[in-house]
């Protein structure tokens, strides 16, 4: 099973990422693309099949960068809530990343 602390510096650094995203793609072309370009593709690839309310929290504060607390005060929710829907993100991507990891290795075995 992925580690909720993978996950956790997978997420900081696709928040990275998508704060400086204009950078990334400014170099495109001249500089091989980052391994950053892989974990964004997956994720984004995970969140699209989660419910709206996750999904949003993803966008939120990892695509856009809010905090718990600014994304709080823009749904009107405590931060202690967006905490709790945040934790319930970790664990929806650490059920959809160790499928994923299950499905490739059950591929693997088969060739």
């Amino acid at each position: 099973m992925i580690q909720l602390a993978s996950i956790r510096k997978d997420l900081k650094s696709i928040r990275y990422y998508y704060s400086r995203k204009e950078v990334f793609d400014a170099v495109t072309g001249e500089v091989n693309q980052n391994t950053i370009m892989e974990k964004v593709r997956l994720y984004n690839f995970l969140i699209a099949g989660a419910t709206p309310q996750l999904y949003d929290v993803y966008v939120s504060l990892y695509v856009k960068s809010l905090t718990q607390e600014g994304l709080a005060e823009e749904l009107g929710f405590t931060p202690e809530y967006i905490q709790k829907l945040n934790k319930r993100l970790l664990k929806y991507l650490q059920k959809r990343l160790t499928e994923e990891q299950e499905k490739k290795e059950e591929q693997s075995c088969a060739n």
